[in-house]
């Protein structure tokens, strides 16, 4: 990896729509979009809109070095390295202008993109920009099925609100909802012993190693949010917090819907739909 600029410009003139470069490796993207984000949150360099779309590419880099082995130790090093290079050039260098009008180049397309998908492992979040007035829609959103039954997971509406939109297949009626997330300060990292097993299942973190989020709502779900297909569903809404939660985890990982009933004999029972964490940080980013 390089630290000179001509590395920038290079890297950057290739940046496709998808954020694939051929030229260079996800840690060289890692570092050259974190470069410029940094940059610009100090020097001011891009319009809003191009702004957003950088981030956008740099937390996408950031899921795939994370996908190609490195370590959470190793990706902060790398940032690290490219927040340090950003902070020793002059905003007004030849450099730091050269490579930023490379940025405007690349990403101006980019930044009026509506819609995005970003395939994972196992699964796909689908990003999308537009908004209603009046009708309910997906902006960020993972389809999961389990047993029997049914999910859509992700964000909801002008406030991202973070929702888990269920519906039963036998009809019963979770009177409760938890989203179950692994505990980054109580964690060194993610738990991908199983990474090739069946199943997302077993890429998510022990209980005593999570944050537990209680969902804040219960409600019945508007159809514009229901699975494909289903008629009638529940939409629980969970904290803000757990979206900042989850976009701090690792790409591979799992988290964890928990349905909660009243069984016939008093107590709970619980049925779990998993997500996969993926690309979440930058769809994220892409909707901002």
């Amino acid at each position: 990896m390089t630290a000179r600029w001509p590395g920038i410009f290079v890297a950057i003139a290739t940046l496709g729509v998808c954020g694939q470069a051929h030229a260079a490796t996800a840690a060289d993207q890692l570092y050259e979009r974190t470069l410029m984000t940094s940059a610009d949150a100090r020097c001011r360099l891009f319009k809003p809109a191009v702004g957003s779309a950088l981030d956008a590419a740099r937390a996408q880099a950031r899921g795939a070095t994370l996908r190609s082995g490195a370590s959470e130790v190793q990706v902060q090093a790398v940032e690290q390295r490219a927040r340090a290079k950003a902070g020793a050039t002059a905003c007004a260098s030849k450099d730091m202008q050269t490579a930023a009008g490379r940025v405007r180049q690349a990403f101006d397309g980019y930044s009026t993109m509506l819609r995005m998908t970003y395939p994972g492992d196992r699964a796909t979040w689908q990003a999308d920009r537009s908004v209603s007035a009046t009708i309910p829609v997906w902006r960020l959103s993972q389809p999961a099925g389990f047993g029997r039954d049914r999910l859509v997971f992700g964000l909801s509406g002008r406030a991202n609100d973070m929702l888990a939109v269920a519906t039963f297949a036998d009809d019963a009626q979770p009177y409760a909802a938890r989203l179950v997330l692994r505990d980054t300060l109580r964690t060194q990292g993610p738990y991908l012993n199983a990474r090739n097993a069946k199943g997302l299942a077993a890429n998510a973190a022990p209980r005593n190693a999570s944050r537990v989020f209680a969902a804040e709502t219960r409600d019945a779900a508007p159809v514009t949010l229901l699975p494909t297909g289903a008629k009638t569903g529940l939409s629980f809404r969970f904290p803000r917090e757990a979206a900042d939660a989850m976009s701090r985890l690792d790409p591979r990982e799992a988290a964890t819907v928990e349905f909660v009933f009243t069984s016939r004999t008093g107590v709970d029972t619980v049925r779990r739909a998993y997500v996969e964490v993926g690309d979440f940080a930058a769809g994220r980013a892409f909707l901002r």
